[in-house]
């Protein structure tokens, strides 16, 4: 059998996490990656980064990387306004934690993402 939460504590934990990405005043990033956890892309959360309804996490609006670093991109960190990882997780084209049209990104590329949620797990 495996391990389950309730509803309160699932919706706790979601609460916790956007709590810990909006830990001080200022907006928080997403940063893509290399396997070898070098920069691709940085891109700019609101601030606050969203809100939690039902144990998800929906991100509000994020700000595109106009000026991408470029590399091929593996995972992603979520970073506070502090500087300190949060989220991570992997980046593929289907199936991923966060799905990208292409997974190799140019030097002054403009990357964007049209929606984030963080569910957590049951």
């Amino acid at each position: 059998m495996a391990v389950t939460h309730s509803a309160a504590t699932r919706n706790a934990i979601a609460d916790a996490v956007l709590a810990d990405i909006d830990i001080d005043a200022g907006a928080g990033t997403l940063e893509f990656q290399t396997s070898g956890a070098a920069e691709v892309a940085t891109l700019t959360l609101t601030d606050p980064a969203g809100s939690v309804s039902g144990a998800v996490l929906t991100f509000s609006a994020i700000t595109d990387d106009t000026s991408a670093t470029g590399g091929t991109v593996d995972r992603f960190v979520i970073k506070s306004n502090l500087g300190g990882d949060r989220v991570l997780g992997n980046v593929l084209t289907s199936g991923g934690d966060i799905n990208l049209s292409s997974l190799v990104v140019g030097v002054g590329d403009t990357v964007s993402i049209s929606s984030l949620t963080y569910t957590a797990a049951p």
